[in-house]
């Protein structure tokens, strides 16, 4: 029997100060039987601190290796910004670079190992991959206040503020680091 996948209803008030973006969404995302709640979430943030108008989930889900987990297209539906999460190879990187101009990568992964990754290929336009480096621990506790909370629809607030965030949910509120830089800087 297949497992299907579940459904969260997350709806978050985005307060993106660095950008100047706030905005209200009302999330449906739909969780793999083989991604972790960490993954899950990892992308939820990239789709948060990206949001911009033509952002979207991949159609094809995890189970899509040719396309990236989240995107924005223009309204012509060219791919304009390519978001990838965790720890991709550079194979995966070098195909994104290729396939959108602008591309990030949101990870809590740890840096050595990325960048041991990054130097098996050449990586097309390498030093122009955003990457963004979410604080462990952040996501540690994020993923224990929703197990906790043991249910899957939530209101949160997320605040980017000066390279940290905030999250809230449930009047409890976590905050972490959010570091970056360049890929092609960390080799």
């Amino acid at each position: 029997m297949a497992l299907t996948a579940t459904l969260y209803h997350w709806q978050i008030a985005l307060s993106d100060v660095d950008r100047g973006v706030y905005e209200s969404l009302d999330l449906r995302l739909a969780r793999h039987p083989s991604e972790s709640l960490r993954y899950l979430l990892t992308r939820t943030l990239a789709y948060c601190l990206c949001y911009e108008d033509g952002i979207g989930f991949s159609k094809g889900g995890l189970s899509s290796t040719d396309e990236p987990p989240v995107a924005v297209s223009d309204p012509t539906g060219r791919l304009q910004f390519w978001i990838d999460v965790g720890a991709p190879s550079a194979e995966r990187l070098h195909k994104a670079t290729k396939a959108a101009p602008r591309v990030a990568l949101y990870t809590s992964s740890d840096l050595l190992a990325l960048r041991r990754e990054a130097r098996t290929r050449a990586i097309h336009r390498v030093n122009d991959i955003e990457l963004w480096r979410i604080e462990p621990r952040f996501l540690d506790e994020v993923e224990a206040a929703i197990e906790s909370s043991g249910r899957r629809s939530a209101q949160i607030e997320c605040l980017r503020s000066e390279g940290q965030i905030y999250f809230t949910m449930g009047g409890q509120t976590i905050s972490g680091t959010l570091g970056s830089g360049p890929l092609g800087e960390a080799l």
